[in-house]
């Protein structure tokens, strides 16, 4: 990448592997859905710069789920910076996740951007949080590159999604990140994942996007707990030094019977 090229990001998400490859996620093979998008992301040309992990890699948080993630992500040789949703155990994930091509780092400088990883993962509960500590960490990291545009991550939607049962495990606390965003015009773009499906919003400057996930996907609009049909997938976008942004989702050609009657997971 040079600095007449935008920068590259794959953001990938909603993974939800198991220490035991072999087990399925509302009747989809996780570890198989990951494995066709790995497959698409290393046809691509050219190559993403950087990957964005944005939550609920595994779905039962053990250290074994995490090293098979690794072992996959290895061959790639693409610099990966992550952060936990829900799912995850962000103790766990720290212990594994910490070596090349693997990067423990949640503020980092890239392509004339800035990068900013927030954890706004709850012990025990499935909506997020952000704590006053993370707020404030944000408020000074943003505070020190006033100048440079900004991607803010986090696993959790700051705004509902018009899904009843998504919409009670958004980030409860999203006031006080917009309060702090406001004070810092650098910044252009904030995403997530959790929700499992594509979202758009725009807050003032500020672009607000949620991303398929590489498993299961949710109806939209959805009332109760529903699955949606859609294959897995991911989203990349290309970020200009002068902070302008492109963006687009990529679906894989992978399908698989899913428990659609399913009232939750």
């Amino acid at each position: 990448m040079t600095q007449a090229n935008p920068l590259l990001i794959a953001q990938i998400t909603d993974i939800h592997l198991f220490a035991d490859t072999k087990k399925e996620l509302l009747g989809l093979p996780t570890a198989k859905s990951f494995d066709v998008v790995l497959e698409q992301l290393q046809r691509m040309r050219p190559q993403p710069d950087l990957l964005l992990l944005t939550g609920d890699l595994s779905q039962d948080g053990k250290p074994q789920s995490y090293t098979r993630l690794a072992e996959l992500l290895s061959p790639l040789g693409i610099p990966t910076y992550w952060l936990p949703g829900n799912h995850d155990q962000p103790l766990v994930m720290q212990e594994v996740l910490n070596e090349a091509p693997i990067c423990p780092e949640k503020s980092f400088e890239a392509g004339g951007w800035q990068f900013l990883l927030l954890n706004s993962h709850v012990p025990g509960c499935v909506h997020g949080k952000l704590s006053s500590e993370s707020l404030a960490w944000l408020d000074h990291q943003l505070q020190r590159a006033d100048k440079r545009p900004t991607l803010i991550a986090l696993h959790h939607p700051p705004f509902v999604v018009d899904s009843d049962w998504l919409d009670g495990s958004s980030l409860q606390n999203s006031e006080e990140l917009f309060a702090v965003i406001d004070r810092h015009s650098q910044v252009r773009l904030v995403v997530f994942g959790h929700i499992h499906q594509e979202f758009y919003r725009r807050r003032g400057e500020v672009h607000y996007l949620g991303s398929p996930s590489t498993s299961i996907q949710f109806e939209p609009h959805s009332h109760q707990f529903s699955l949606d049909e859609e294959a897995p997938g991911f989203r990349l976008f290309n970020l200009y030094p002068d902070g302008r942004i492109e963006t687009r989702v990529e679906r894989v050609a992978y399908a698989h019977e899913l428990d659609l009657a399913a009232s939750g997971y």
